[in-house]
């Protein structure tokens, strides 16, 4: 158990990251979108020297609180730094000409997975500068995947497939940072509202936000973001080869356990299929994967909004699926896709080929970042589940992207149902 003095200050005093006099003294500045990263600036979000700091709130995203209730538990010691030996990415990504315009990338650091040997001065001189992003490799097992194997609609090169069916990739895992200029800009908003906004909202979390305007960088206790490259990781961030890529929003229900009442884990699946096809044509293939559950209202409304389309009166029915949504949470979605290119613009993506989506919201915000997209496909009819009917026919009839099956009138709408809940 940790005992050192700061230990125990830190268990007994407080200073107020609200007092500009107390702390942030010595904080590098920071010049978002500047091409060399030391003009840039490192951004500075641990505590272990407060004096250092010059952004709000911390590491680890959502996970935030359980590091917290270590320190509070004596298990951790709020002195230790990480030993960043041996965690360097796995293949180079980057810098491409996106990293250096202030308006394109505004929810991430695209110099955080390189801050080990692109801050190495600032470290040795005792900046405690830790990394937002890691890039490592793995392999994929999935049983749908083995079955388009068997059933070859993808083949074994030994290359994106293994002898053993396993699928190689590369990924990288994203943590949120925010520039609350580039944020406030991009959804069309003035920065104060939006830090008035971010302060209440979150029930005063953080002070900084409306006592301290020099503070520019946010790192907001959101979940992180995913990233799986599918072909040569040699080919990242190159437009002349073909280019796949599925943003995909998470579903706990359907990607991890297979609930039938959503496409999700089919359309996802799909995705990956289509990425390894790509990457076997010597293209590559891009999955993005964000933790937005139930389209950002959280697992717990979306339980509700469940029971109240299965409960209603005449049943659950693709007539009224976006209605029983915004009865509950007050609003359809709030995904709000303005951010989600960002990470595509990290990996220096100009052109998508194929983007694997129906949704116009996702198609918009893409190519309002400035990325062509030459062709979108749907789910295939066969892979939506019987119970999922319901959304899919809804979302055709809202509009979305759809050249297979076409969308249904209001009254043939009213005969598409779901289950019950006791069937």
């Amino acid at each position: 158990m940790p005992t050192s003095a700061s230990h125990r200050l830190r268990k007994n005093h407080i200073v107020l990251t609200s007092h500009p006099h107390f702390i942030y003294g010595d904080s590098p500045e920071v010049s978002w979108g500047a091409k060399d990263p030391h003009k840039r600036g490192p951004i500075i979000a641990s505590f272990t020297n407060k004096l250092h700091r010059n952004a709000i709130g911390s590491h680890s995203g959502s996970y935030t609180i359980y590091r917290a209730l270590a320190l509070a538990a004596g298990q951790m010691d709020p002195d230790h730094r990480p030993d960043l030996t041996n965690t360097d990415p796995v293949t180079q990504i980057g810098p491409f000409p996106s990293w250096y315009d202030a308006d394109r990338i505004v929810s991430l650091d695209p110099w955080g997975h390189l801050v080990h040997k692109t801050f190495k001065k600032e470290l040795a001189a005792g900046m405690d500068i830790r990394p937002t992003i890691a890039v490592t490799r793995a392999h994929l097992v999935m049983t749908e995947l083995e079955n388009a194997i068997n059933q070859g609609r993808i083949f074994i090169d030994g290359r994106v497939v293994k002898a053993n069916k396993d699928v190689a990739v590369t990924k990288a895992a994203i943590e949120p940072v925010w520039h609350l200029p580039g944020v406030a800009k991009r959804f069309g908003i003035e920065e104060i509202p939006l830090r008035k906004a971010l302060f209440e909202e979150t029930g005063g979390m953080f002070p900084e936000l409306i006592t301290r305007p020099d503070l520019k960088v946010m790192l907001p206790p959101i979940g992180s973001t995913s990233v799986y490259v599918f072909g040569d990781e040699k080919l990242i961030g190159r437009n002349d080869v073909e280019v796949t890529v599925r943003v995909h929003d998470e579903c706990n229900g359907s990607d991890v356990f297979g609930s039938d009442i959503c496409t999700c884990r089919p359309y996802l699946v799909h995705g990956i299929e289509e990425c390894i096809k790509t990457a076997q044509r010597g293209g590559i293939g891009y999955i993005v994967y964000f933790r937005k559950e139930g389209r950002a209202l959280g697992e717990v409304t979306k339980f509700l909004v469940y029971n109240a389309r299965k409960r209603q009166k005449g049943g659950d029915s693709a007539a009224t699926y976006f209605h029983r949504t915004e009865c509950v949470a007050g609003v359809q979605d709030m995904r709000f896709q303005e951010l989600m290119p960002d990470a595509l613009n990290w990996m220096g993506i100009k052109r998508i080929d194929n983007l694997i989506s129906m949704s116009n919201m996702k198609h918009d915000a893409i190519t309002g970042s400035g990325i062509k997209v030459v062709r979108r496909y749907e789910i295939p009819p066969e892979k939506i589940p019987g119970d999922a009917s319901v959304e899919m026919e809804a979302k055709k009839a809202a509009g979305y992207f759809n050249k297979t099956t076409g969308s249904m009138k209001k009254n043939e709408l009213v005969k598409v149902k779901g289950r019950r809940l006791d069937e």
